[in-house]
């Protein structure tokens, strides 16, 4: 393991838990950030099923859903043109993913919480962030990344490995590294607020639509109240002393009940970017660092994560000298497409649901219900809308970690759970291992022990089946609980070219 740590700058939930993954597997790090300590308030509320399944190899996805609340479904409602709120069709995660994922919902815990909770689990751990400091650039050489950083006690220069940037939108690392961040801004400005209503039904999302409206509710357990997110009235957004009052009035009518206590708001714009690349040299940028897009359908900070996730094992692999260097392209290669794939996705969405007049009205009324009737209506249906939503259906089948078919199961797909036999918990190891139904050939297990790779032998099963395996294959599951390798048949052959590509010799 070298010596020289790899420096993050921010500690939003990207950061610091590519801090986690980082310090779990031993690698030396320094984690800044210019504010004096975790946010006081957030935006982002809704933390999706994959990011729990992540949570849950690092072993604290149970503490955390018992911390926030589990919203079962989401119901969308209309504000018609006669004053009153209009059910229009309501979802429930259990019906869509329950067979998919340990986490068949989403969880409201808002980011604050939610950052509060990553830096007492690093902290359990003996890392610590250093608030009140900041990056103020870097050079490369040779040796690594000389950067400096400025803190409490004045300048200093550190030799690190590599520089990441969890930074956010204005990213000193994304500027220094000199990468483009093309895309533009919503002409439209949000409100953010917590506030409590006389009448809270459920803890279910609730997202009304209006004219030119929008507003989504979530349920907040560690307040007691409920936040709110949604579009300031067209008429209202050039005020410059805007405050929740000069809303009130939209506001209850799209709650449908009277808000009887306001403890935060704010306003903000949205932008939809992405950077044209995500590593430059030693350097990555991850997070909204790297993308940045609407709030629909609650993806930005669990992507984030998600980059934290795909970069901390493979940064540890390398730098721990088990993993070839060009391992750390994939993770541009990985992340980058969908990313820009997310971005067009819910700009896409979000635009004509917001839109005003004839084309607004008929989205609003007829499309989206359509839309969401059709994708809940079928079990081939119900799980793709699932797995788009909690994140499950990220892929990497055009990665260069990524190679065969066995079963429905590729290279790059997202390991299948398996609820009977429980095919996840060995992932908790955060390392990479072999999976295997029924028996493992000689050879097979021999080259896993060389290349110190636990090999997990399940029971064959009509659930194994179903979940997408076939008999007698192997499956080699990286430590982000992704298939690298899938194989059916030269079992040993294939493994030891893959390994011997990816691995360094001795590993």
């Amino acid at each position: 393991m070298t010596a020289n740590p790899v420096l993050i700058a921010g500690a939003g939930p990207t950061g610091l838990v590519l801090a986690l993954s980082l310090a779990r597997r031993g690698v030396p790090l320094r984690i800044v950030d210019a504010a004096a300590g975790p946010g006081e308030h957030s935006r982002a509320m809704a933390v999706q099923a994959r990011t729990l399944e992540f949570y849950r190899q690092f072993g604290f996805a149970g503490e955390m859903v018992a911390q926030g609340i589990v919203m079962h479904g989401v119901h969308m409602r209309e504000l018609g043109r006669d004053g009153r709120l209009h059910e229009v069709t309501s979802v429930v995660f259990g019906d869509l993913g329950g067979v998919i994922s340990p986490y068949p919902f989403a969880l409201a815990y808002p980011q604050d919480d939610h950052e509060r909770f990553l830096t007492a689990k690093l902290a359990a751990i003996g890392c610590f962030v250093e608030w009140n400091t900041s990056l103020t650039g870097f050079e490369e050489d040779d040796d690594g990344v000389t950067a400096t950083l400025r803190g409490p006690a004045g300048e200093e220069s550190l030799l690190a490995a590599y520089v990441c940037g969890c930074d956010g939108a204005h990213s000193a690392v994304r500027h220094a590294l000199d990468l483009g961040f093309a895309g533009g801004t919503y002409d439209q400005i949000f409100f953010v607020a917590d506030v409590k209503i006389a009448a809270a039904t459920g803890n279910d999302l609730y997202a009304t639509l209006g004219e030119r409206s929008l507003l989504l509710r979530f349920p907040v357990r560690s307040s007691g109240m409920q936040r709110l997110i949604g579009l300031v009235p067209p008429e209202l957004t050039e005020e410059k002393d805007l405050d929740f009052e000069m809303l009130r009035e939209s506001v209850e009518q799209l709650l449908g009940t009277p808000v009887t206590e306001v403890n935060w708001f704010s306003r903000y714009r949205v932008h939809h970017r992405v950077a044209e690349a995500f590593r430059r040299g030693r350097g990555f940028i991850l997070g909204d660092a790297a993308h940045i897009h609407s709030p629909a359908g609650g993806q930005g900070m669990n992507t984030g994560i998600g980059d934290a996730i795909n970069l901390g094992w493979k940064l540890a692999g390398v730098l721990g000298g088990r993993l070839a260097p060009a391992v750390l392209d994939t993770y541009e290669e990985e992340r980058i497409g969908f990313a820009r794939a997310l971005v067009a996705t819910t700009d896409r969405a979000f635009t004509p649901v917001v839109a005003g007049g004839f084309k607004g009205e008929v989205t609003r009324k007829f499309v989206m219900p359509l839309f969401l009737t059709l994708a809940t209506r079928l079990d081939f249906t119900k799980h793709a809308f699932f797995r788009l939503i909690s994140q499950v259906q990220i892929h990497y089948a055009d990665s260069a970690l990524s190679k065969g078919k066995a079963g429905h199961t590729e290279g790059g797909d997202r390991l299948p759970w398996c609820a009977p036999i429980d095919n996840f918990k060995p992932l908790q190891s955060l390392d990479w291992q072999l999976h295997v139904f029924e028996d493992v050939d000689e050879d097979v297990g021999e080259l896993c022990s060389r290349y110190k790779i636990p090999v997990h032998q399940f029971l064959w099963s009509e659930a194994v089946r179903n979940a997408g395996f076939a008999r007698d294959a192997a499956y080699l599951v990286r430590p982000d609980g992704y298939v690298g390798l899938a194989i059916d048949g030269d079992e040993a052959k294939l493994l030891e070219a893959y390994l011997s590509r990816h691995f360094t010799p001795g590993a």
